[in-house]
């Protein structure tokens, strides 16, 4: 996998909502806000089934009704189309 640089990169962000350049790494960001719980860890369950299917896995974090996500391939050294095609299921499965 090769990490997406210049007009490659800057085309695949557009493509996502509310995902951002992780501070300091080549990597991408977002933040889901859910109901509640529930609603959070069913979002994560989903988003488990799908990241293993394809073998790409996240970095999250999750607190009550929140789920922080960190986007990046780590065997690329940074972002690949991968962690966007990650990061578009992950906002299909939040319905956003």
């Amino acid at each position: 996998m090769k990490k997406l640089d210049g007009e490659a990169r800057k085309a695949a962000l557009a493509r996502l909502s509310g995902w951002a350049e992780a501070q300091g790494r080549d990597a991408i960001q977002k933040t889901f806000v859910f109901a509640d719980f529930n609603e959070a860890f069913g979002f994560m369950s989903r988003a488990a089934l799908v990241a293993e299917k394809s073998d790409h896995h996240p970095e999250w974090f999750n607190v009550y009704k929140k789920v922080e996500v960190t986007l990046s391939t780590h065997d690329a050294g940074g972002l690949t189309e991968r962690d966007i095609k990650l990061a578009e299921a992950m906002d299909k499965i939040a319905g956003r």
